[in-house]
């Protein structure tokens, strides 16, 4: 990641007392779901809170929700989830897999992005919740000369809980720079050949260990039925995404099935759930082995490691299955760095252009 700026000058034709400018330059933002500062109560609640309380994630009317959040969910949540984190904790680095990964990613593009123009462009990134905030970021750019942004939320498929919110803070934060950046957001990659690409590329280098699954679960991340009902596209773009996946591949309805993960809450969810599914699968359509997917997460997270590799594998396995193949997201892959360099290449048109020899 670029330090800050610097080669900070005065302009030739200013006043003496003209304070030092740091040299122009692009900066590419990156942002992330986020992740608590340790899995203890009090980290987990602070999170949760913060993640909870988003209006972009539960719309429930705040006379409402508040007290339900704070007086019951937040006095039992943080332990279930601290527990869930602490077990795929990075101990050595003290921090979250998505923090860890997160990073190597943004120092991978980082380094890609400067072989390619050079000392213009500044790459980091950023957490939608916790830290480091979008806020503190977008300070730092802004202090290190950028006078253009371009914020590219990692998620492929648009949601308004997930893309829309941090979009929503990346403007919170232009709204209090004195000196405001131009600015753009990365739209939905979830059809991007390169993309694609790079998923076929890591189911067919897992299908390659022999571990011969009879069918390929994409799971993605749910979300209330009333979303897609209000106009939300994530529903079908995940849709897009298996289909062209499914193309790709060259395979058959019978290969490959969709599903949604992370239900929270008495309402109905985007289905099948892939908890139930699993099982399912393994009950009633007598599948002993699948793999499980989950493109919808640029990196892995609580809800890969924890989640699908934990809790739904043991649904599956209780259900009579026997062999479960959890396969990684793309996170600091080269075909997935590749990707993501292409996406925003193509965004950082007329901004920047290619360093000469």
């Amino acid at each position: 990641m670029n330090e800050p700026a610097k080669d900070a000058t005065c302009p030739v034709h200013a006043p003496k007392d003209h304070p030092n400018i740091p040299r122009e330059k692009t900066g590419i933002l990156l942002a992330n779901l986020g992740t608590p500062d340790n899995y203890d109560y009090w980290s987990m609640r602070r999170y949760l809170n913060e993640f909870l309380s988003d209006r972009r994630v539960i719309d429930y009317a705040p006379w409402k929700w508040q007290p339900l959040l704070q007086l019951i969910i937040l006095t039992k949540r943080p332990f279930t989830s601290g527990a869930a984190y602490k077990s795929i904790w990075n101990e050595e680095k003290g921090e979250s897999p998505l923090m860890t990964i997160t990073r190597d990613q943004t120092e991978a593009l980082s380094a890609a992005l400067t072989a390619e123009y050079g000392d213009d462009v500044m790459v980091d990134f950023c957490m939608r919740y916790g830290n480091p905030s979008t806020e503190s970021k977008v300070r730092e750019m802004t202090e290190a000369g950028c006078t253009r942004i371009l914020f590219f939320p990692l998620y492929p498929q648009y949601a308004g809980a997930t893309s829309a919110t941090a979009n929503d803070q990346f403007f919170r934060a232009l709204m209090k720079e004195t000196r405001q950046p131009a600015a753009r957001t990365v739209e939905p990659y979830c059809d991007h050949p390169e993309y694609i690409d790079a998923l076929a590329r890591s189911i067919t280098e897992a299908y390659a260990d022999d571990i011969n699954p009879e069918i390929l679960v994409v799971s993605y991340h749910g979300m209330p039925k009333r979303y897609l009902m209000q106009g939300d596209p994530y529903h079908c773009q995940c849709q897009k995404t298996t289909r062209l996946l499914k193309e790709r591949l060259g395979w058959d309805d019978s290969q490959i099935t969709t599903t949604f993960q992370s239900v929270f809450g008495p309402e109905e969810w985007l289905k099948p759930y892939t908890v139930e599914e699993v099982a399912r699968l393994a009950k009633e359509d007598g599948k002993k082995r699948i793999a499980v997917v989950a493109p919808a997460f640029s990196a892995d997270c609580i809800e890969t490691l924890e989640e699908i590799n934990e809790e739904i594998r043991e649904s599956f396995e209780e259900a009579g299955g026997e062999e479960f193949t959890y396969i990684p997201c793309l996170n600091d892959g080269p075909a997935h760095i590749e990707a993501l360099t292409s996406v925003i290449r193509e965004n950082l048109q007329g901004w920047v252009h290619e360093k000469t020899a």
